[in-house]
């Protein structure tokens, strides 16, 4: 009797050796031990990044440079469980509204800023499955050959199974801006915050670049958005996010690390809450 019962214990002890050794070498990987004790504050979000953001220092176009950084920014805030959607702007482009302004019909210069979107799309998700990061491009205006149709059931399933979704085309109608559309994709799939990257670190009393006296908001309110008539987005997107009670944060997307500083919580810019 007492035999088997130290047969037991030695088993016992054997199978916690090599339990306790397989996970102290799981540990020595790095992004999995920063995933297991570094704590993110928001878990779904929905990053805007303006089209212009991917020209880097260029004056058109996309920068192969800019956006290998945000795949790599992207990458680091997938890796600790966040989920992950995206609406990129299509400024670098194409822009409907200018277009309009030198004569062409408006309806139709909105609709080849969408298709601008679907192309900086295209550019970001080659960039972030280079690094093996699973993407999933979907856009409001059906085109099968390059991009799933949008269903907001099966964008949530992607963002459950960890795959980083990326909304092109805008909402699909004209006058409607990729600010507008980002609202309106993070709504529908219940992100918890709009992260807005900008070239800026935050929200400030005049423009930064043109006023040197500017200076920043660490939180404000919507209320308060509304009195200074500060330009945060366009006021159709604002509201949208007001009536459903979403924040928004306002970050330079150009610093590293700021994107995992934003979903950890931490004061990288200005947020916007109630």
């Amino acid at each position: 009797m007492k035999k088997k019962i130290k047969n037991h214990s030695e088993r016992v002890v054997f199978l916690c050796s090599k339990l306790l050794k397989y996970f102290i070498f799981t540990l020595t990987d790095l992004s999995i031990f920063e995933k297991l004790f570094i704590p993110m504050k928001y878990k779904r979000i929905l990053l805007k990044l303006s089209g212009e953001a991917l020209m880097g220092k260029g004056e058109y176009g996309i920068s192969p440079e800019k956006i290998a950084e945000y795949a790599k920014d992207i990458q680091t805030v997938v890796d600790q469980g966040c989920q992950v959607a995206i609406v990129i702007g299509g400024g670098n482009i194409f822009r409907g509204v200018q277009a309009a302004n030198s004569g062409m019909d408006r309806v139709q210069g909105d609709y080849m800023g969408m298709l601008a979107t679907v192309i900086n799309g295209l550019a970001l998700q080659s960039a972030l499955e280079h690094i093996d990061v699973k993407t999933r491009l979907m856009s409001a205006i059906k085109m099968d050959e390059v991009a799933e149709p949008f269903i907001r059931r099966r964008a949530v399933r992607h963002l459950e199974k960890g795959r980083v979704v990326i909304f092109s085309a805008g909402t699909g109608n004209p006058y409607f801006t990729t600010d507008t559309a980002a609202t309106l994709r993070a709504i529908e799939v219940e992100a918890d915050v709009i992260l807005k990257g900008t070239r800026v670190d935050g929200i400030y009393t005049a423009d930064p670049e043109k006023d040197a006296t500017a200076t920043k908001y660490d939180t404000i309110t919507f209320d308060e958005v509304y009195q200074k008539g500060l330009n945060v987005m366009d006021m159709t997107a604002f509201t949208l996010c007001n009536e459903n009670k979403l924040p928004i944060m306002v970050f330079n997307m150009n610093t590293p690390g700021n994107l995992l500083n934003a979903v950890k919580g931490e004061e990288v810019g200005t947020l916007v809450n109630f």
